[in-house]
């Protein structure tokens, strides 16, 4: 996050150690959750797609260079007065970008070790299927969670959310989505 500049980014000004504890130093952001939020009501149509648009506008900021959230869900988003900021970039990975004519930051042998195969990291609500099975993951997936923030905005529920983690793992892999038109009969199908 420190190497974004982006007003839809938490700015980080500082990592400091206190008491043997890494720290960040971040701005302060004024506002609530896009998680609290949800919790009181559903945007109109409107307002969910103008957040969406703010979000996937700095998700592209940060997947220019080949940076991946990992941890995009409701709760990394405050939603602030001038917008929004994507927050906790802690889980993001420095890997290989997908769009032509930008350059990928370089990541040393310390930072594969914490994004190495195999390793599940992330929520698992708002995982990808190939996050929540362990296997690399780039900005795909970044988009796959976008995807499930933006059905909640329009549907006021996650589409993937079931009783248990497993059982939730397994619709994200296995099952089809049902139409946000369905769930909402003013929401226009397209």
């Amino acid at each position: 996050a420190s190497a974004l500049n982006h007003p839809g980014i938490v700015s980080v000004f500082d990592v400091l150690s206190v008491d043997g504890e890494d720290v960040l130093v971040m701005e302060l952001v004024e506002g609530e959750t896009l998680d609290d939020l949800l919790a009181r009501r559903r945007p109109s149509l409107g307002q969910a797609l103008g957040l969406a648009a703010r979000i996937a506008d700095a998700l592209g900021r940060a997947h220019a260079p080949g940076i991946v959230h990992r941890d995009l869900k409701p709760s990394n988003v405050m939603v602030t007065s001038d917008g929004v900021k994507v927050l906790d970039f802690g889980l993001a990975k420095l890997g290989e970008t997908l769009f032509p004519g930008s350059e990928a930051p370089t990541a040393t042998s310390d930072d594969l070790a914490l994004t190495r195969e195999r390793v599940i990291l992330g929520t698992f609500g708002w995982m990808s299927p190939e996050q929540a099975s362990g296997q690399p993951v780039d900005s795909r997936s970044d988009i796959f969670a976008f995807g499930i923030l933006l059905y909640q905005l329009l549907t006021g529920r996650h589409p993937f959310r079931r009783a248990t983690t497993v059982e939730t793992l397994e619709a994200i892999r296995e099952e089809e989505v049902e139409p946000p038109s369905r769930l909402v009969p003013d929401l226009p199908p397209e």
